[in-house]
């Protein structure tokens, strides 16, 4: 289950597009539409419990489908976004760094998904969707490594993992523009770009056609630069800072799926299409930097701070943020919304990962999923029973040189010591009182060494070949 040779690849396309053209993929099936959010933390919606929110837009989907408790994504945004598209580990598709980079300088050699990843645009696009991507992409600069070059037919937004929304610069070091319109660079200053990418979904939304739609909108917010709506810069004067910042950016957020769902309900398509939200992590708390260089690109001067003012997610009792394997790093809000076919209003406690979205989607639409592929599994036996078994009684992480192992309440997290160079180990117990908070590694060695050989094992088993 590594890279896949291009010879299988065609010929697993192949498959699907002798099932579209017999008629089995008509145009009968569900539209297809994924919002991703970006740094949302575990519990930020007033469903799982935020009360100083406002989300109304968001909550409807719960209240119109499945909410999911102990929903997983990655630690950080490529690895999510890799698992989230193809249904596997993103190791398996050389996922384990920032793909990121100027297309038009020379650092976008900085890391891409390897194209020979099966992507869920790809699936569906060959089933006879039509395959559209409006926002963040991140995995991957390089020209032959883009939305377009993985399934999606249209695509709008940015490649790298954040830019400021008004002047469209990545920031990080001397900056550069990242703003695209299919594989054209273009410029639009001053425009907002959350609004921009849902006006282009919007209008795609409402697109004659006779094919249904497969559509992601990946949303650079709650993600730094916290830069909310105009008219909700003053909002929540009752908060304090930085929950107050952040609250006004997931409200913008909030609003701008709204009018995504509105669109669907003015052309009649809400009945017919598959809804999907998620975050692709926790909360960010990255702070005390602002731009360092003189004659930046984006012409904001030194000193212009841009992160995430230390924090504002909530996590409740749980501890942790992004760029961690504890809980309130990795545990996302993740509900689907079909009522046509699926329950309402309720919830499901299992333990899922953002891998499961794919097969999920493909077992709801009766298409084949890629054979001995995928890590993740359909969710629908659980949707259909509270009392199902998870798919998945191991989790695993790893981010670069740290890793973490779930495996019933227990978790075992690993991290390399920066100056010794020596792995340094956690166990937890989520069942406690105070998750996360107390360490029972030095009391119970063997099942210690019982989560490093569960992670040796997989580590070895998902390397790419």
């Amino acid at each position: 289950m590594n890279f896949l040779p291009p010879i299988l690849k065609f010929s697993f396309f192949n498959l699907i597009f002798s099932m579209a053209a017999s008629g089995f993929a008509a145009s009968g099936m569900p539209n297809v539409l994924i919002l991703l959010t970006d740094d949302q933390g575990t519990l930020d919606m007033n469903c799982y419990g935020a009360k100083d929110l406002n989300t109304p837009h968001m909550d409807s989907l719960a209240e119109t489908g499945i909410r999911f408790t102990q929903a997983y994504a990655h630690t950080v945004c490529c690895p999510s976004r890799a698992a989230l598209l193809t249904g596997r580990h993103p190791n398996r598709g050389g996922v384990q760094s920032w793909l990121q980079g100027d297309r038009n300088g020379s650092d976008a050699h900085l890391g891409n998904m390897d194209p020979s990843e099966i992507t869920l645009a790809e699936v569906l696009k060959e089933a006879g969707y039509e395959t559209a991507l409006f926002g963040k992409w991140h995995l991957g600069a390089k020209v032959g490594h883009g939305p377009l070059d993985q399934g999606f037919e249209q695509y709008f937004g940015h490649l790298s993992g954040f830019i400021d929304n008004y002047t469209h610069y990545f920031l990080h070091g001397q900056g550069y523009h990242d703003l695209y319109d299919e594989n054209e660079e273009i410029f639009r200053r001053n425009e907002y770009f959350p609004v921009m990418i849902v006006d282009e979904a919007v209008e795609y939304i409402g697109e004659d056609r006779e094919a249904p739609f497969f559509a992601t909108v990946a949303f650079n917010l709650p993600h730094y630069p916290e830069q909310p709506l105009q008219e909700l810069k003053q909002a929540y004067p009752d908060l304090e800072m930085p929950r107050q910042s952040y609250a006004r950016v997931v409200e913008t957020v909030d609003r701008q799926i709204g009018r995504i769902l509105q669109k669907l309900d003015e052309t009649d398509q809400r009945e017919d299409t598959i809804i999907i939200f998620s975050s692709d992590n926790g909360h960010s708390e990255e702070n005390n930097r602002g731009i360092t260089v003189g004659y930046h690109n984006s012409g904001y001067p030194i000193g212009h701070y841009y992160l995430a003012h230390g924090g504002g997610g909530y996590t409740g009792k749980w501890i942790g943020r992004k760029a961690t394997f504890l809980e309130g790093g990795v545990r996302v809000p993740m509900i689907i919304s079909y009522p046509k076919v699926l329950p309402q209003g309720i919830a499901r406690d299992q333990v899922i990962t953002i891998m499961d979205w794919m097969p999920t989607l493909l077992d709801l639409i009766d298409l084949p999923a890629p054979r001995n592929r995928l890590d993740g599994h359909s969710l629908l036996p659980i949707i259909k029973n509270a009392n199902a078994s998870t798919p998945h009684p191991v989790l695993h992480f790893d981010w670069r040189e740290d890793w973490a192992v779930r495996e019933g309440d227990w978790k075992l997290i690993a991290k390399k010591n920066r100056q010794s160079g020596e792995m340094v180990y956690s166990l937890h117990n989520l069942a406690d009182a105070k998750p996360e908070v107390a360490d029972y590694a030095s009391e119970n060695p063997e099942l210690v060494a019982h989560f490093k050989t569960l992670h040796e094992s997989w580590a070895k088993e998902v390397k790419p070949r």
